[in-house]
Order: structure tokens, then C-alpha cells, then sequence
């Protein structure tokens, strides 16, 4: 599989874990709990923008986009590490 078909199946794997989470969401809503908790993440090249309804919530979106950004940059530096 090239870089581009994994690149493509890591967009379609987003959009369908975002469609997941939204039905979750709607599910338990609709259960009547009350307070919702949530957190989202603006990426604009390696600047996150990171918002949220609580401090647990943020951090850990923190956390991803931290994971996140070290995940691209090793796609970034691993061919020049192996010489290609």
C-alpha cells in the first residue's frame, strides 16, 4: 500500500470514528444525563487550538494532538532517516 492509500484510509477512518461519536452522543443525550462534557481540536499546521467544556475533557485532547503531531513528524523525518 503506497502513502497516499494509507493517507486516504486515515481520513476515512476519521470521518467514520466522527460519525461514531456523534451517534454516542446523541444516544446519550437523549438519555436525559445532563451534562455533556466534549472537547475539539483546531490544527493549523503544528499550532493546536484546542477548546473544551472541562479541564479533563482538554487535556486530553491535549494529549492526542500531541501524539498527533509527533506522528506526522515522524512520517515527515522517517525517509530521510532510511535515504529516499
Amino acid at each position: 500500500m503506497s502513502i497516499a492509500g494509507f493517507g486516504f484510509l486515515l481520513i476515512i477512518f476519521g470521518f467514520a470514528l466522527a460519525l461514531v461519536a456523534m451517534i454516542l452522543m446523541v444516544v446519550r443525550s437523549s438519555r436525559g444525563s445532563g451534562s455533556e462534557r466534549g472537547a475539539g481540536l483546531i490544527l493549523i499546521g503544528p499550532i493546536p487550538i484546542v477548546f473544551g467544556t472541562d479541564k479533563q475533557s482538554v487535556k486530553v485532547v491535549m494529549i492526542l494532538a500531541i501524539v498527533l503531531i509527533l506522528l506526522v513528524l515522524a512520517f515527515f523525518l522517517l525517509p530521510s532517516f532510511l535515504g529516499r
